[in-house]
């Protein structure tokens, strides 16, 4: 074979290898982020942190998010981030009650849309991303699902496969798409923590005295259920709700305590102090949500110390 020859036909041999390496890399997975998931109630929500009053920060852009809001059970009015990954960024309102149609409202009765104004709002993931960012320096991802009004057994009854366990399924469901999507863009995702904004609809005579057991039922099927059984669980409430004058409120508070004692994998975060918004105290304020997002951050941080 003439020399010309010999070195034209080596050089299309080692363009053609490194293209077939170059292929095989990019669909494999190129880096690793962490990802925590965010659920619950109204609090989870943001219902009354309002997207006008959020600070900008640059760095949200560099955060990956997925996210499914509204009010239960979960269905098509629901607001999210179409099935995809996007950026961190407050969530626009749902649909209120008074603008559905006689159907959907047969259909979801309880629909009263996600955030009080119809500008939108955020909860407690960007507190807690922007912190750990800070604090960190380390890429992240935040998957949220959480629906306004529910209660444990009423909505996220592991065990139910009716419309008591609906917003349990979105949680997982919405998890398994967001990992899936992330594996697809070659991006492993390691589930870190669940951050549980949860109990206000608890404060009952019937549910407050089960409480403990029944979110420790449910956060065991999720570690399963996702494969992660050292899945961090950060949980916590709005103790102020009720305006101080829901006698179960304590008692919740108090088996969120008590559960965080008993589960090594689970940390009780107080919320006393973060700003609620007066005169109901039901919800926190856009400051307040921020707060309670960097204190379940510090609480992230404090946890995998100890572990």
């Amino acid at each position: 074979m003439p020399l010309r020859l010999f070195r034209l036909t080596s050089s299309l041999l080692l363009l053609c290898l490194w293209a077939s390496c170059s292929h095989f890399s990019s669909r494999a997975p190129t880096a690793t982020r962490d990802l925590v998931l965010i659920a619950g109630q109204s609090n989870a929500v943001g219902f009354d942190a309002y997207a006008s009053e959020l600070p900008a920060d640059a760095a949200d852009r560099d955060v990956m998010f997925w996210w499914r809001v509204g009010d239960p059970p979960p269905d098509d009015y629901d607001v999210t981030s179409g099935g995809k990954w996007s950026h961190l960024q407050p969530q626009p309102r749902g649909t209120p009650l008074e603008t559905t149609t006689a159907e959907a409202k047969a259909k979801s009765p309880r629909q009263y849309g996600n955030f009080k104004k119809a500008e939108g709002g955020f909860g407690p993931e960007m507190g807690l991303a922007r912190e750990l960012r800070a604090r960190e320096g380390r890429p992240l991802a935040i998957v949220k699902a959480a629906f306004s009004g529910t209660a444990l057994m009423q909505d996220w009854n592991p065990d139910d496969a009716g419309p008591t366990g609906a917003c349990y399924r979105a949680l997982v469901t919405e998890t398994k798409a967001a990992l899936a999507a992330a594996r697809a863009q070659g991006l492993t995702l390691r589930l870190r923590a669940l951050v549980w904004v949860q109990g206000e609809s608890d404060a009952t005579k019937t549910a407050a005295p089960d409480y403990a057991k029944n979110l420790a039922h449910m956060l065991t099927r999720l570690r399963a259920d996702l494969g992660a059984p050292q899945l961090i669980a950060l949980i916590g409430v709005n103790t102020h709700f009720g305006n101080d004058k829901n006698v179960y409120m304590p008692v919740v508070v108090a088996q969120q305590r008590a559960l965080a004692a008993k589960d090594p994998l689970t940390r009780y975060v107080d919320t006393e102090g973060a700003e609620t918004l007066l005169p109901s105290q039901t919800h926190f304020t856009a400051k307040g949500t921020l707060e309670v997002g960097r204190r379940f951050a510090t609480a992230l941080l404090v946890a995998e110390e100890r572990k």
